[in-house]
């Protein structure tokens, strides 16, 4: 086991376990792994542990994970359990199988009744998802599972999954209500976890039979689980990406009624696959990237989709909500054409983005946190319209547009909302534009004064050290040893694989990231997270420093967290240090720490410079003296930042009025007069 699992057992720090090492003799020495990352022996660390009375702290959950690590154990019968467990209640009785060892039904049962089942069978599949090889494949978070099963009618009773992962789209739909539900996944853990899942879904707390609950393993596209199953609905959050997906062998396959999709068009397989689980008239509502929208390879299939009238809806998503959070994905809307139904002769087109952020918002670029109770709202409301009256429903400026079918089908069949759905100056209306213009110059008028006062505070005189004054350094690896810092990395990012938490980090879904995009663009935190699939996530503190663990590309490189940053986690590729207030002043460190020499001392590559935070040099000086050091690393840095803030809004505000010029929207200033230009 690592250093990070002894924590969590303990129910400390990870830096408590170092301490620990260094401190006490008797500690259990490494029995594997590598000098910079070495594992323990469980039942040393254990018995080390409970000789100290250190073992109390540890979760239900953790308690659970360790039980399963002395005696490891196939999780698919333990899911049943659970059901078995929950049906029962506490002090419910025996369970029917006592083939299990003790220690692990015990920690079961607690798991399940202190913690929740959705716990326990997470647990339970950690270990084999984490030695799963499957990718491309994201969870579906609930409020967008919500958002996604709302899209479908009332009357929809039995629904599809063919790519149910831990069953979240399904539970969606039976919250909604979905009565019977079909689920298949490529990974049997994940699909014994939904089937569990699911069964537990019952409104009244009362697990449903059987008979409602299907989930099988396979492969959907290539090994269909359910070939003769028509269903109301389908939900489903698909692979992406996938050129493995069965193209030559699949070539001939009866469920491609819009066309053959190209080996590199896997996306509109499963779109296809969905259909053809449909009975006439029923939905189907898919998560997709939003290349499949516009690729050249797959304009064939999009045609026949848009023709026949199976596509009724287009939705972009904003950028953050849901992963991969740095790409604004699409919901498609279809309906299977009845045979001689009536005629479908348009799609919708909704853009689910907020209508104007603000500066900070819009400058913070894409890793945007999706406002779900705004975001469920517009898109169902027009929906709703939109279903009420497809012919007559006109459309909402720079939110939805109705396009005609015969305008779709053209040279490219470009499906991407954006396209369609524009926002400009001349859509707004006056008093809105009169707000958003008046906004953008008090901005640009308030951070052009404070870049004006943060430039008087560096314009004074600077004293220059004689050459001769050398400093005593010590690496950041020296202070650590010393105990004057604690060096904490975010997680690896990972796409699949069991989820791995720090002590320190907290699983609330509302908790922001602090991400490696925000401290190059000198803004708040703006991912959202933990990532069920990260490694440990750490709690930022007051008087941190981040640092960013690459050193190829620009931007700010250190940020020495305040108030915004306090009780955000940290993220993937980065490093943060945390230093003794008694011994080392935070923008002191900040300061020296990001400069450009000390990066390139500590860093290594060429195309992508990654850099060692070990390695970095720092002056070995008296606090007082290191405090004012850090005023002046402080005063730089709002230098910097007044600077990037003035220059953004600077651009926002002039994009803003010569989009209005050239739409006609605003007129030139009473003040502008035209210059008349002679030819020497």
């Amino acid at each position: 086991m690592t250093a990070a699992e002894i924590s969590r057992i303990a129910g400390v720090t990870r830096a408590t376990v170092s301490n620990w090492r260094r401190r006490h003799e008797d500690f259990p020495s490494p029995d594997g792994g590598t000098e910079s990352s070495p594992l323990y022996d469980l039942h040393a660390v254990r018995a080390w542990l409970r000789n100290r009375g250190l073992t109390a702290a540890a979760s239900p959950e953790e308690e659970l994970r360790t039980a399963l690590r002395l005696k490891p154990t196939e999780s698919a019968p333990l899911f049943d359990l659970v059901v078995e467990l929950v049906e029962r209640g506490p002090g419910g009785g025996a369970l029917s199988s006592a083939t299990y060892d003790g220690a692990v039904l015990a920690a079961l049962v607690r798991c399940v009744h202190e913690a929740g089942s959705d716990a326990a069978l997470g647990v339970l599949a950690e270990r084999e998802l984490e030695e799963s090889t499957v990718g491309g494949t994201y969870p579906t978070p609930d409020e967008l599972a919500d958002l996604m099963a709302r899209l479908l009618p009332e009357a929809a009773r039995t629904v599809l999954d063919p790519a149910c992962g831990g069953g979240t789209l399904l539970a969606a739909a039976r919250r909604h209500g979905a009565i019977a539900l079909h689920g298949q996944d490529l990974v049997p853990v994940q699909a014994g976890r939904a089937c569990a899942r699911l069964r537990l879904a019952g409104a009244d707390g009362r697990p449903l039979p059987p008979d409602l609950v299907r989930v099988e393993t396979g492969d959907s596209l290539r090994a269909d689980a359910y070939p003769a199953l028509a269903v109301d609905a389908v939900l489903c959050n698909p692979p992406y990406g996938d050129r493995d997906w069965g193209h030559d062998e699949l070539a001939y396959d009866p469920r491609w009624a819009y066309g053959v999709p190209p080996r590199a068009e896997s996306e509109l397989a499963w779109v296809q696959h969905a259909l053809a689980h449909l009975r006439p008239d029923g939905y189907a509502v898919i998560l997709l990237p939003p290349a499949p929208a516009s690729r050249a390879s797959g304009r064939r299939v999009r045609a026949e989709l848009v023709r026949t009238g199976a596509l009724r809806a287009v939705v972009s998503l904003p950028a953050g909500a849901a992963h991969p959070f740095h790409v604004g994905l699409h919901l498609w809307v279809l309906q299977r054409p009845r045979p001689s139904g009536p005629e479908r002769p348009s799609v919708l087109f909704v853009n689910a983005e907020p209508e104007q952020r603000d500066g900070a918002a819009a400058r913070r670029g894409p890793a945007i946190r999706a406002d779900w109770s705004e975001l469920t709202e517009r898109v169902l409301n027009v929906w709703t319209a939109f279903t009420d009256d497809p012919v007559g429903y006109p459309g909402e400026p720079a939110v939805a547009r109705v396009v005609p079918v015969v305008d779709l089908l053209g040279d490219t069949v470009d499906l991407t909302p954006a396209r369609h759905v524009r926002t400009t100056s001349a859509d707004l209306a006056p008093e809105v534009l009169v707000a958003r213009l008046d906004g953008l110059r008090d901005r640009l008028t308030g951070e052009a004064a404070a870049l004006l006062a943060a430039s008087e505070q560096v314009t004074r005189e600077w004293p220059l050290i004689a050459p001769d004054q050398g400093w005593r350094t010590a690496t950041v690896a020296d202070l650590v040893r010393g105990g004057a810092l604690t060096l904490l990395k975010g997680p690896a990012a990972r796409d699949t694989g069991g989820a791995a938490l720090g002590t320190e980090s907290d699983t609330t879904p509302d908790r922001p990231v602090l991400t490696v995009d925000d401290i190059a663009a000198g803004e708040p935190p703006s991912g959202t997270g933990p990532h069920p699939h990260a490694g440990p996530m750490h709690v930022i503190a007051p008087g941190d420093i981040v640092l960013r663990a690459s050193a190829s590309r620009g931007g700010p490189r250190a940020r020495v967290a305040g108030e915004p940053e306090a009780g955000a986690l940290l993220g993937p590729h980065l490093n943060l240090l945390r230093p003794d207030p008694a011994r080392l002043d935070s923008w002191f460190l900040a300061g020296f720490a990001a400069a450009e020499d000390n990066i390139a001392t500590a860093s290594t590559g060429s195309t992508i410079v990654n850099v060692n935070p070990g390695r970095l040099r720092l002056p070995l000086l008296p606090l007082e003296q290191q405090r004012r050091y850090g005023e002046a690393f402080r005063r730089l840095h709002v230098l910097r930042t007044a600077a990037h803030l003035a220059s953004a809004t600077s651009e926002e505000a002039a994009s803003a009025l010569a989009a209005g010029l050239a739409s006609g929207a605003v007129a030139p200033p009473s003040g502008v007069t035209a210059r008349t230009r002679t030819l020497d």
